[in-house]
């Protein structure tokens, strides 16, 4: 029998080490940001068109690479970060795999140009699909430039699997964020299709989560410091006050890597327990320095899964951490002593007597007397009630304001309590279902799902009428509402749609929006959420092959707009309710694909009571 076991060829391996490290767009941003920080680089520039697809490009002032170095970095597993296996367990770099470029230039074309800072000339290597097509000098600037050209063009499967610009850009908007907030000594220039996104220059963390998130650190966080001999934790926790409904701006990293650890994440929430409401989740930016031999960074090939010596150790220290941080600095009262506001006590003139104070009163006044002289400035009480006026100004009072002494007062219920116990009106149950009877049986309606159809098809009937006459609540003052530059970008296409189902919306800047209006049923306390929760919704759904923007918008709207499960409904809204859901198209399910009601019949309430 022959052999059948063959070495792949490089091309291959690298197209399948590629489907591993370069799965979209933001992965390959991922690899080049990395190099160019791991370079030294203090200026870094990013060029995206076309999400992605059509161009990325990532120029440095690092240090650069010899005209070798630049042929031999696209080859598999070269790289200058380690050189023995014992260097693994002492990694303070951000790449070590020397993947990166290998399987970049493996599914894209890639213009390499870089020059050293003390050389006068670079080297320009151009790749197509891991062939090299030439290497020749160059002028450049001293540092790196890379552009990867038509991601993917050679696999057109996976190309196919790339989602709308609007998801990609997104992803890579957050690629970019991971990257920027740890590196705040180096500023950040972003394009996408020309126009600015980011253009952050050198400051403090603080500095650079305002700049990249839109929010004050010193209005939305507490600063957390604690150092132990196991780890030094040092960043910001949000205020209770400022909570999200998603899990958004919630950021570990560990020795300046981002890192997703679910039991890290969940000590940070769980120093929150009871300060805030349930589904919403504290904002954090939290950096995390251990010695790098009790930190494993070599389980996965994107490098965001690690795993610690001292996990539970860490759980513990960064709950405390996170406690104390809002304990020490959300309920300590904080006073301001400012010398310009103090009183001035100049000292009196010399022989000066102040006079006696007098106090003026009517010796005549008797507060009992029932009648009272007709002069008002006799001081007496002008009430000429005496005590039957006393007892007919709380004769209101004295009644019975309860229903239960309202019926028993008129010895009989009236016709309208009468028809509310009647078997037939339905019935409100732990303020969260619907029940009522019918022929065939028992009706039970999960009343949030019913009222998320009522809203839904109410919002896409609206989306189709020419004529249409939008219902909206003027707001008392305007919200001010802040976002990402990607997700300020997507939000601004979705501007239109907004202002047809009752929102009175401007862009102030690319991040920042002003809303002065909204529809009646939002909650105009939380614009920021609820637009945030928004754009959640509406990126999942884009994420899907034959997405409906005008859909995804209506479902996410509807289901944030229904009443909530534990809010008391008076009978009349319940019966509204009831007759809405049976004029929708489809009244049995929610939006979202959930059942609005089950009807137990005649013959299942028999078989429970056998």
């Amino acid at each position: 029998m022959s052999d059948i076991i063959n070495l792949l060829p490089d091309s291959v391996a690298n197209q399948i080490a590629a489907g591993e490290v370069v799965d979209r767009p933001a992965s390959a941003v991922k690899e080049l940001l990395e190099n160019a920080i791991d370079a030294g680089a203090t200026n870094v520039q990013l060029v995206i068109k076309d999400a992605g697809r059509t161009l990325l490009q990532v120029i440095d002032n690092g240090c650069g690479m010899s005209d070798s170095d630049a042929r031999l970095c696209f080859e598999r597993h070269a790289t200058s970060k380690i050189h023995a296996a014992d260097d693994l367990f002492a990694i303070r770099t951000m790449g070590f795999r020397g993947e990166a470029l290998a399987s970049i230039a493996a599914v894209a074309q890639v213009e390499l140009r870089t020059r050293q800072h003390d050389n006068d000339l670079g080297t320009c290597v151009i790749i197509e699909g891991s062939d090299v097509k030439s290497q020749e000098p160059c002028t450049c600037n001293a540092g790196t430039s890379i552009a990867v050209k038509n991601l993917f063009y050679n696999i057109p499967a996976r190309r196919n699997f790339l989602k709308k610009d609007g998801v990609e850009l997104s992803h890579i908007d957050e690629v970019f964020r991971r990257v920027a907030v740890v590196n705040n000594h180096v500023s950040f220039t972003v394009y996408s299709n020309g126009k600015l996104l980011y253009d952050l220059r050198e400051g403090n963390k603080a500095q650079r989560i305002a700049d990249i998130f839109g929010m004050g650190s010193s209005e939305h966080f507490y600063p957390v410091s604690e150092r132990t001999d196991i780890v030094s934790v040092e960043g910001y926790v949000g205020k209770p006050e400022y909570v999200r409904k998603t899990r958004g701006e919630q950021y570990i990293f560990a020795n300046d890597r981002f890192i997703r650890h679910p039991a890290l994440s969940a000590a940070v929430e769980k120093a929150y327990s009871d300060l805030i409401p349930e589904r919403t989740y504290p904002s954090y930016f939290l950096f995390i320095q251990v010695d790098p031999s009790r930190i494993d960074v070599n389980i996965h090939p994107t490098k965001t899964e690690v795993r610690f010596v001292d996990e539970h150790a860490l759980f513990a220290i960064l709950r405390a951490a996170t406690k104390k941080a809002i304990g020490q600095f959300g309920l300590a009262t904080e006073i301001e002593f400012n010398p310009s506001t103090e009183i001035d006590f100049s000292d009196a003139p010399s022989g000066y007597i102040p006079p006696e104070p007098r106090v003026s009163y009517n010796p005549n006044y008797n507060p009992f007397e029932q009648k009272t002289s007709s002069s008002s400035s006799s001081g007496a009480s002008t009430h000429s009630g005496g005590d039957a006026s006393w007892d007919s100004t709380y004769a209101e009072l004295r009644r019975p304001t309860t229903l239960e002494s309202r019926i028993v007062e008129d010895e009989s219920p009236s016709d309208e309590m009468a028809e509310m116990n009647s078997p037939s009106m339905p019935l409100s149950y732990m303020n969260t279902y619907i029940i009522s009877t019918l022929k065939s049986g028992i009706l039970v309606v999960n009343r949030q799902r019913a009222h998320e159809r009522i809203l839904f098809e109410r919002l896409m009937a609206h989306k189709q009428q020419t004529d249409k006459v939008t219902a909206s609540q003027q707001l008392l003052f305007p919200v001010n509402c802040t976002f990402s530059p990607s997700d300020g970008e997507m939000l601004g296409e979705m501007i239109g749609d907004l202002r047809d189902m009752g929102f009175a919306i401007d862009a102030v800047t690319q991040s920042t929006f002003v809303v002065t209006a909204a529809p009646p049923d939002v909650n105009d306390s939380d614009l920021q959420g609820v637009l945030d929760q928004l754009l959640v919704d509406y990126k999942g759904s884009m994420m899907q092959k034959f997405a409906d923007k005008d859909r995804a918008i209506c479902q996410s709207l509807a289901r944030q707009m229904a009443v909530k499960n534990g809010k008391p409904l008076q009978p009349e809204e319940i019966q509204a309710l009831l007759a809405e859901l049976f004029a929708c198209q489809v009244p049995n399910i929610s939006p979202s694909g959930q059942k609005t009601m089950y009807v137990i019949n005649k013959d299942e309430l028999a078989e429970k009571l056998r």
